[in-house]
């Protein structure tokens, strides 16, 4: 009789447990492409609200995030958790920073990328011979099922990315930045979140009062698009490839400065081509998983800046000619 009531009391238990190793034997047999493609939509579609933990430089930093999307327009609000209490206010593509202990607000204009998520792959990106994209394993995170796909570079010119994807949404709870020796150059990772709740209007309000702070306005960007250029790199890293040219008068200056973005699908890295001010500048320069480095190359100076390691953005600056 006992041993009868124990096995019924085990059952659950072990169909549970059958449940989810089939689960996560159908998630794993889903192609990894089509993980990436459906964590697309799910970062342009998804409302949610959480805690973020970001670590970058091995300094991490807590952020409550409030996250909606109506009709394609981006309303968010960030919270720093520690130090000054920043709150970041995002309606659409106007973002204002609420400095609190400054008593001020910088508002500035922002493109549609996402805040946490405009490193990771889109929807649109073909992998060629530069990576390989696998779906590794599954694991837990924030108390949600999650897959992991690991996307993985052949050569030491890109970083390697490992995103963990929520089963159920393909909604990333976890991503990481990783270097050559397969160390974590960045992380960002929810501590908890809810999926596609309510968010009342007044969530996404600031915490402050701000009638009596002062307002500054970050200039912005004066961008020309289809410049033509005789600037190209002469030896680009294999993949790499030019994606598009354009003029832009840079904040505080009149001057147009060339700005040409290589990209291989998923890197990218900026050049920035401008008349050399004096002796201008050489050298590297880093943050986070962040490069660049600057040259002097006949006359201008060139600044190459990306994702990507050191050795990739000296090549790209240090091989841009004008034939």
């Amino acid at each position: 009789m006992r041993t009868a009531v124990f096995k019924s009391l085990l059952w659950p238990v072990f169909l549970a447990g059958q449940l989810g190793y089939a689960s996560a034997a159908m998630a794993e047999r889903i192609e990894p492409n089509e993980w990436l493609g459906r964590m697309g939509s799910a970062v342009q579609s998804t409302n949610y609200e959480g805690t973020v933990i970001r670590i970058q430089d091995g300094k991490a930093e807590a952020l409550k995030v409030i996250h909606t999307v109506t009709d394609g327009v981006i309303r968010e609000k960030v919270v720093a958790q520690e130090g000054n209490g920043l709150e970041i206010i995002r309606n659409g593509n106007e973002v204002h920073c609420i400095l609190p202990d400054r008593k001020s607000v910088l508002v500035e204009e922002w493109d549609d990328q996402s805040t946490l998520f405009s490193t990771l792959p889109s929807s649109k990106v073909r992998f060629g011979s530069e990576y390989d994209v696998a779906v590794v394993r599954e694991d837990r995170i924030a108390g949600r099922r999650a897959i992991l796909v690991a996307i993985r570079p052949h050569d030491g010119y890109r970083y390697g990315h490992r995103i963990w994807l929520d089963v159920e949404t393909a909604f990333p709870l976890k991503t990481q930045l990783i270097a050559e020796d397969g160390t974590a150059l960045e992380q960002v990772m929810f501590a908890d979140i809810t999926l596609n709740g309510e968010i009342l209007a007044s969530a996404l309000a600031p915490s402050y009062s701000t009638e009596d702070f002062r307002w500054f306005d970050r200039p912005s960007r004066h961008v020309s698009r289809n410049v033509e250029t005789e600037w190209q790199s002469n030896d680009l890293p294999q993949g790499f490839r030019a994606m598009a040219t354009h003029g832009e008068k840079m904040q505080g200056s009149e001057e147009v400065v060339t700005h040409i973005l290589y990209s291989d699908g998923l890197a990218n890295v900026s050049v920035f081509i401008a008349a050399a001010d004096g002796e201008g500048r050489n050298g590297h320069s880093r943050v986070g998983g962040s490069n660049s480095y600057q040259a002097v190359v006949d006359g201008f100076q060139v600044t190459a800046v990306g994702e990507v390691p050191a050795m990739t953005v000296e090549q790209i600056a240090r091989s841009m000619t004008r034939p």
